[in-house]
């Protein structure tokens, strides 16, 4: 499971999308796939920041598992 760190600025501002954005102000993850596939994410409250980059399928694999109840333990 390897992930690159990155600055978020280096990545442009555009294509970023808030998937994940709820009722708590705007504070959200956001993500932006990349032209290689793979999958970057930040913190929207610091878009300039660190953003971490993963393979597409990490990600299909975290999507499918949260989806499945896999991470419900985060939530409690």
């Amino acid at each position: 499971m390897k992930h690159v760190i990155n600055a978020a600025e280096d990545l442009g501002k555009e294509n970023w999308h808030k998937p994940w954005s709820g009722s708590n102000g705007g504070n959200c993850v956001e993500a932006k796939r990349l032209d290689d596939g793979r999958v970057a994410l930040r913190q929207s409250e610091d878009p300039s920041g660190v953003a971490l980059i993963w393979p597409a399928s990490v990600i299909a694999e975290f999507i499918t598992g949260a989806k499945a109840g896999v991470a419900d333990f985060l939530l409690t």
